[in-house]
C-alpha cells in the first residue's frame, strides 16, 4: 500500500504534472458555471509553467540538495565495500532492446567502476529492482551486472540487490545483503540531489555508510553585479522541473521514513538474494 500511495503522491509531487493538471482541471471547468474559477486556473498554470521553465528557479532549489554532502574523503583509506543505487538505467527501454541503456544518472555506473577500478579489494552491492507499479519480470540490477562485467569487473565480486522498488527499500535490502561488520566502512553511490534522501532512508534501516555523491545538475545561480544592475542570464539547461521534484519527494520519503520505519516498505522482511550468473540473460 506504502508503494502504491508513494507513487500516486510522487507524480503529483513532480510540478509539472501538478501544474499541467491544475490547467486540464481549469480546461474542464470552462465547461461549467465555474468560468471564472476555470479562467483562473488556466492562468495560474501557463504562468507557474512558464516561470518555473525559464528562470533560475530549479538551480535554486537544487543547489542545496547537492551541496548538503562534500566529497568523500579519499585519505582516510580503502573501502571494505560499495553500495550503488539504480535509478542509472531506463528498464523498459533496456527490457525491450535486450541491451542495457543508461539514462541520465548515468554517473552512478561509472563512478561504481571506478571506485571498483580504485579499490580492487571492495564488494559492490547494487541495489535496484522494477519501481513499476505494473508487473515486469525485468529487474535494474539484472542489466547492471551486465553493465558491470562488460566494463570489466569481476562477476564474483558484484551482488545484486533485485528486489527494492524505492529508496527505503534499497536501504533495507542492502543492508541485509551486505551484512557490515562491525569496522568496516562502505561507501554510498548515488546521485548528489539525491543524497540526503538517500542517507536519510540507510541511516533509519541502520547502515553506516559514506556519502559518495556524484555530479551536480544544478550550476551556481548567478550573482548580480557590483553595481546593482541586472542579473546575468538564467540558468537554463537542468531546468526545475527535477529540482523542486526532488525536494518534495525527498521530504515525503523523510516523513515516511520517521513515521513508518521498516513498515514503510511495505514487503516482507526477507533478505534480496545475490544474483547468479545464469540470471543475467532471463529478465530480457
Amino acid at each position: 500500500m506504502f508503494f502504491v500511495l508513494s507513487k500516486v503522491i510522487g507524480f503529483f509531487a513532480l510540478p509539472s504534472n501538478l501544474l499541467i493538471a491544475i490547467g486540464i482541471a481549469g480546461l474542464v471547468l470552462l465547461c461549467t458555471r465555474f468560468t471564472q474559477l476555470a479562467s483562473w486556473l488556466v492562468v495560474t498554470s501557463v504562468a507557474l509553467l512558464a516561470v518555473a521553465g525559464l528562470s533560475p528557479l530549479g538551480n535554486a532549489l537544487m543547489l542545496p540538495l547537492e551541496q548538503r554532502f562534500p566529497p568523500w574523503d579519499a585519505s582516510r583509506g580503502a573501502p571494505d565495500g560499495i553500495v550503488v543505487l539504480g535509478g542509472a538505467i531506463s528498464l523498459d527501454v533496456s527490457a525491450a532492446r535486450g541491451a542495457v541503456e543508461l539514462n541520465e544518472s548515468a554517473e552512478r555506473i561509472t563512478a561504481a567502476v571506478e571506485l571498483s577500478r580504485r579499490y580492487p579489494n571492495a564488494r559492490i552491492v547494487f541495489s535496484g529492482g522494477n519501481n513499476s507499479l505494473l508487473a515486469s519480470d525485468a529487474v535494474e540490477a539484472a542489466f547492471a551486472v551486465r553493465e558491470f562485467e562488460a566494463l570489466g569487473i569481476a562477476h564474483e565480486r558484484i551482488t545484486a540487490e533485485e528486489q527494492s522498488r524505492n529508496t527505503v527499500e534499497n536501504a533495507v535490502f542492502s543492508r541485509l545483503l551486505a551484512n557490515p561488520q562491525p569496522g568496516e566502512r562502505w561507501i554510498l553511490v548515488t546521485s548528489a540531489y539525491h543524497m540526503p534522501r538517500a542517507m536519510a532512508a540507510f541511516r533509519a534501516a541502520g547502515f553506516a555508510v559514506e556519502a559518495y555523491p556524484r555530479m551536480g545538475r544544478a550550476r551556481r545561480l548567478p550573482a548580480f553585479r557590483q553595481d546593482h544592475g541586472a542579473v546575468s542570464r538564467p540558468l537554463t539547461g537542468t531546468g526545475p522541473t527535477p529540482a523542486r521534484a526532488a525536494i518534495l519527494n525527498q521530504s515525503f520519503t523523510a516523513a515516511s521514513i520517521r513515521s513508518g520505519g521498516d513498515k514503510a516498505t511495505g514487503r516482507c522482511k526477507c533478505a534480496a538474494r545475490p544474483m547468479s550468473r545464469g540470471r543475467n540473460d532471463h529478465v530480457i
